[in-house]
């Protein structure tokens, strides 16, 4: 019989689905179960029938995937061939499409026909040769069905094997997003992989421990794909949701006995939202750890969570780029609000403009150093070079070093408001306004002020019990200015039906943000 959770010592996806082939290595959205033997099995012949295409090391493989084995399947294909694997998000237009399709120098694409047009628009435009892109999951007008490439082909192990590796795409805050590209490491895939699965031991799960995984996100995001992929190394079972809901998150948490999820803190913020009666309904004791990142987590959020789960939300702070630190909960109810100490192959630095140490407690960019990690951004020197200064790197995220050496932080540099000549910090202020019940969303920004160069600007997404409005305007005004200073407080609260998030809960800012700024440049 088919083992759903599986248990054992040894590391990595390949070795593990050989000698235990009946493990269930993932359970797709609709429910349909696969085993470690058959995932092995696609991704050996996707090798041969790419490698038969003309496929080299060191090519690149470009993904429109939705959360499927298919892009597991590639994944496995790209990290034992030494090719890159480039996730694309299939909610892009075709235009975003096509750029990062020519961007990557893909060889190959694979593609669902959840894209729709936008896929074949895009590789028509960019003239992508019709022979090399291909259709998993049903029928995609000018792309060849991937079952079509991998029959007749063998399900053996191919010759050569070596280490590939992710390159993804950074969205930025300004410009087209950029590809993170590291060196391919001339290693066995299993000698990468197992590196890459060890990293789950900086937050306690270890080689040999039983897990199901549910990935709640969209694969196409770094964190998602990366902790989903270091659970199968460590022969966990995957739970894949299709769309993340919050209720039927503790459905699968219940049904399948989940242990572990990558999440972030709009997650939390939806599930604190269920009604009382929805939350008690599920049983989430099979949970040991919950990890999140990608944003501050509001302290009031946190502490609720760990208040219903237990301590077993775990924190990091990381990007496409490296990272970083990590955070137990005990260490997290010490000192609440810090993302942690540096990983032991880290450094954290936090400098001025002057480049200069900052005190702590003090605010500045956080730089890191992650060893001899190394990256640059694909065909653009000047963004690499700016990122890299004595050996540490930086994405902009602003932050403090407490006296213990505990990272707190603070938000994107590229986010924060200086009003008077004083900074602001967003996240600060959407962490308050979270809290109020008649809250189900909270964006927060600066805009244009001909005196004190930004003012303060909020945009709510009211709870469906709230009616938007000048009351609420007033309600939500008073209860911040409880909790925060005066120059802190928005100017004016402008409300939405629904705020501008990607499927992983990124808040698209931009959007909010930018009509505001038409025809002016601002100062950061």
């Amino acid at each position: 019989m088919s083992e759903r959770v599986m248990s054992s010592p040894e590391v990595g996806f390949w070795k593990i689905a050989t000698t235990r082939p009946d493990w269930i290595a993932v359970i797709e959205p609709d429910g349909t179960e696969l085993t470690a033997g058959a995932l092995l099995a696609g991704a050996n012949r996707l090798v041969h029938g790419l490698r038969a295409l003309g496929l080299e090391p060191g090519d690149c493989i470009a993904t429109v995937l939705d959360n499927s084995a298919a892009m597991l399947e590639a994944f496995l294909a790209a990290h034992q061939a030494g090719w890159y694997v480039t996730p694309i998000n299939w909610h892009l237009t075709a235009a975003e499409i096509g750029y990062i399709v020519a961007d990557c120098d893909a060889a190959a694409v694979i593609a669902t026909p959840r894209a729709g047009d936008a896929a074949a628009r895009a590789c028509d435009e960019i003239d992508f040769p019709a022979a090399a892109r291909f259709s998993t999951g049903g029928v995609l007008p000018g792309f060849r069905s991937i079952d079509e490439l991998k029959h007749g082909q063998p399900i053996t192990a191919p010759d050569g094997r070596s280490a590939g590796a992710s390159m993804t795409y950074t969205s930025g805050t300004t410009g087209k997003p950029k590809g993170v590209k590291r060196p391919l490491a001339a290693a066995p895939p299993e000698t990468v992989a197992t590196q890459q699965a060890l990293f789950l031991s900086l937050f306690g799960i270890m080689p040999g421990s039983p897990g199901v995984h549910v990935v709640g996100a969209p694969l196409y995001h770094t964190a998602v794909l990366n902790f989903a992929t270091n659970h199968l190394h460590l022969g966990h079972t995957l739970v894949l949701m299709d769309k993340w809901e919050p209720e039927a998150m503790l459905r699968l948490i219940e049904q399948h006995r989940v242990t572990s999820s990558h999440m972030v803190p709009t997650q939390f913020n939806r599930l604190l939202k269920l009604p009382e009666d929805v939350r008690a309904r599920y049983d989430v004791s099979s949970l040991t750890h919950i990890i999140h990142s990608a944003a501050p987590c509001p302290v009031d959020t946190k502490q609720k969570m760990l208040a219903w789960w237990g301590p077993c939300i775990y924190e990091y702070y990381a990007a496409s780029e490296g990272g970083g630190t990590a955070c137990t909960p005990a260490q997290w109810l010490e000192k609440p609000g810090t993302v942690g100490k540096p990983w032991p192959i880290s450094e954290i630095r936090v400098l001025d403009d002057a480049h200069q140490p900052c005190p702590p407690g003090t605010a500045g960019t956080v730089w890191i150093r992650m060893g001899n990690h190394r990256f640059e951004y694909h065909r653009d020197e000047k963004k690499t070079g700016d990122a890299w200064r004595d050996g540490f790197f930086t994405v902009g995220d602003a932050g403090y070093l407490d006296e213990d050496g505990y990272l707190f932080l603070c938000d994107r540099k590229a986010d924060m408001i200086i009003s008077g000549g004083v900074n602001i910090y967003p996240a600060e202020i959407e962490a308050v306004l979270l809290a109020h019940p008649a809250v189900a969303d909270a964006a927060v920004f600066g805009i244009p002020d001909e005196d004190w160069g930004e003012q303060v600007r909020a945009v709510i997404q009211p709870a469906s019990a709230a009616s938007a409005g000048p009351d609420l305007s007033a309600t939500l005004l008073a209860y911040a200015s409880e909790r925060l200073a005066k120059y802190k407080l928005p100017r004016a609260i402008d409300f939405v039906a629904e705020m501008p998030r990607d499927p992983n809960g990124k808040l698209y800012k931009r959007k909010l943000r930018d009509p505001f700024w038409t025809g002016r440049e601002r100062a950061i």
